[in-house]
């Protein structure tokens, strides 16, 4: 059973990457007190959390200023807890603040059932910090590599095998 957590009004909230683009592993981490929790998420992960709360921000009442870009950098050890698998998103209007669940990616077994209990974290974050964590996250996904024009799955330099081509020719940036 992976571990828990449980982060209450955090002080830190962000997503990063590390290694070079078309090589780069995506992180969500936040802090609350002494206690860092990163967790493992793929591009596409982070691209819909930033557009969900986008959404979820344009509804709500004007913010306040925006944590520094340099306050966004991800805190070295990153050490993944474990892979996102899920993600859900309330807003407590009484305490005017943005709760992030994240849930574990399961193991299942051959007859589909859960192997294992997975990790969650819960964790309360002001909009400011949840609309920088969006704007970052956004940017950070626009920043890696171009889509195909054709299939959308990203392009290298030197082209790539596209599925939508037959393997007639390789498009390339």
């Amino acid at each position: 059973m992976s571990n828990s957590f449980e982060l209450p009004a955090v002080q830190r909230l962000t997503v990063g990457t590390v290694g070079p683009a078309g090589q780069r592993t995506f992180y969500l981490q936040a802090r609350h007190g002494d206690q860092l929790v990163s967790l493992k998420m793929e591009k596409q992960q982070v691209g819909a959390l930033a557009q969900a709360l986008g959404t979820l921000l344009a509804d709500l009442p004007p913010l306040g200023p925006l944590p520094a870009d340099d306050e966004l950098a991800l805190e070295e050890p990153v050490l993944p807890e474990w892979p996102v698998g899920s993600l859900r998103i309330d807003y407590d209007g009484d305490l005017d603040e943005v709760v992030l669940i994240a849930e574990e990616v399961l193991e299942v077994d051959e007859e589909g059932e859960p192997a294992v209990t997975g990790g969650m974290v819960r964790l309360a974050a002001t909009r400011e910090q949840v609309a920088a964590l969006a704007k970052r996250g956004a940017d950070l996904v626009a920043a890696g590599r171009p889509p195909c024009p054709l299939c959308g799955y990203p392009l290298d330099s030197e082209g790539h095998a596209c599925p939508k081509t037959n393997g007639h020719r390789a498009p390339t940036l």
